[in-house]
């Protein structure tokens, strides 16, 4: 389809607390304020439902200081990522969450009078987080106010546009599409984050992290200019599509246990760093089996043997069930007992349940379930016994004719003798 230039307006709240070159971490402040968002001649393409999409007009009364500040952000130079996510987003049910906050932009520019930055990051539930460094306008001293004739931000004290706006320029956006991911055990999983700078900039370095329960450890590093990166085991990044397109999505191998964690994609330039966290967690779905499929009364009180083997994380639920001709319904039962959970060497689960029935107590025949239920299953596992109608055998038949045979011939010979 053909693409449409539109404006974006998200509403975002503004957090005076400087975000020390690094993407926050979505939350509040207590410095909070209303903002406004608004990325200038978007290119999105035009779907047929562009219709009642309008140009963003600036309100015409002046901003004081309890007014939303208004943040008019052009993107000529620096693509804006999923940008159709952002402008449909209302549509489709989701909201952005938004943030905008100072930023320490290193080494941009000395003394009191450097020029402003910005970091916006947004979020969407689908899991989709971009980060924007937003070149802002320089400040001025008290001279250049007078011979500038300036007019400041009654809020931030920089410079804004006639119409009482911030007037920004993208800079550095960086994006991921999978901020969560789940992956099956022995799986391979890709790691997206992407990144696009202004023409005037280049990437310096590019590091992946893992932490997991308070340890964390570095598993890609590369900086531009060096012979290259270190080959790790299982993981890969694309060196040629990280400089050509700036694709720095991590490839991960054979995923197990021991890789579950969160992931930082740090992406670095001689002036900006941006980084975006991703959440993997593993998953092993259980395998189930019953012992034994079929029963038969052979003691008062016979045990089934439900195992459940082989998955990830630890969470598990089991229950039993009962079901005679008579029932309409199965039978919750609670006569059952577990093992201790067991961890194999690959970091998978084990655990055993049984169940006790008793023959004064049963009516044959009768199916008894073992009901299991895990994160990693679309729906319940369930295996069964058949509980079978107890039979005579022939042998049994025969001793009870022979026993009968005995009687009547003791009878007989009792009688006879009086």
């Amino acid at each position: 389809p053909p693409f449409r230039e539109v404006d974006i307006t998200l509403g975002c709240s503004y957090l005076g607390e400087d975000g020390g070159g690094l993407l926050r971490v979505l939350g509040g402040s207590a410095s909070e304020h209303p903002a406004t968002l608004v990325l200038r001649g978007v290119s999105v393409r035009d779907d047929g439902n562009l219709d009642d999409v309008t140009e963003y007009k600036v309100p015409q009364e002046n901003p004081d200081s309890s007014s939303p500040i208004v943040f008019e952000v052009s993107a000529q130079s620096v693509p804006i990522p999923h940008a159709e996510s952002l402008l449909h987003a209302d549509c489709d049910g989701e909201e952005v969450n938004c943030e905008i906050s100072p930023y320490s932009s290193q080494g941009a520019g000395e003394g009191p009078c450097r020029p402003s930055w910005f970091m916006a990051t947004l979020q969407l539930p689908s899991r989709i987080s971009i980060a924007l460094v937003l070149r802002g306008p320089h400040c001025f001293s008290q001279e250049e106010e007078e011979e500038h004739d300036a007019t400041l931000h009654p809020k931030l004290r920089i410079p804004m546009s006639k119409e009482g706006t911030v007037l920004t320029t993208v800079e550095f956006q960086s994006s991921s599409c999978n901020t969560s991911l789940h992956a099956h055990l022995g799986s391979s999983v890709t790691l997206d984050c992407h990144f696009a700078l202004a023409p005037s900039s280049s990437i310096s370095s590019l590091e992946w992290r893992r932490q997991h329960r308070g340890s964390g450890r570095s598993l890609f590093w590369y900086q531009v200019g060096s012979t290259g990166p270190a080959a790790q085991p299982k993981v890969h990044v694309d060196v040629t599509e990280l400089l050509g397109s700036g694709d720095a999505s991590l490839s991960l191998q054979g995923v197990s246990v021991g890789d579950e964690g969160t992931y930082i994609c740090l992406v670095s330039t001689p002036l900006h760093q941006a980084q975006h966290t991703i959440q993997l967690r593993v998953a092993a779905p259980p395998r189930v089996h019953m012992i034994p499929a079929v029963v038969s009364f052979e003691r008062d009180v016979m045990t089934l043997t439900c195992n459940i083997a082989g998955y990830y994380p630890l969470d598990v639920s089991v229950s039993w069930t009962q079901k005679t001709p008579e029932d309409e319904v199965e039978i919750p039962l609670s006569n059952v007992h577990f093992s201790s959970h067991r961890q194999s060497r690959d970091g998978t689960y084990s655990i055993t349940s049984y169940l006790s029935i008793s023959s004064a107590t049963v009516q044959a025949p009768a199916t008894y379930s073992c009901h299991v239920s895990h994160v990693a299953l679309a729906e319940p596992i369930s295996v069964s016994a058949q509980l079978k109608v107890p039979e005579q055998t022939g042998s049994g038949l025969v001793g009870g004719f022979i026993a009968t045979i005995i009687f009547v011939v003791v009878l007989f010979i009792v009688l006879r003798r009086r």
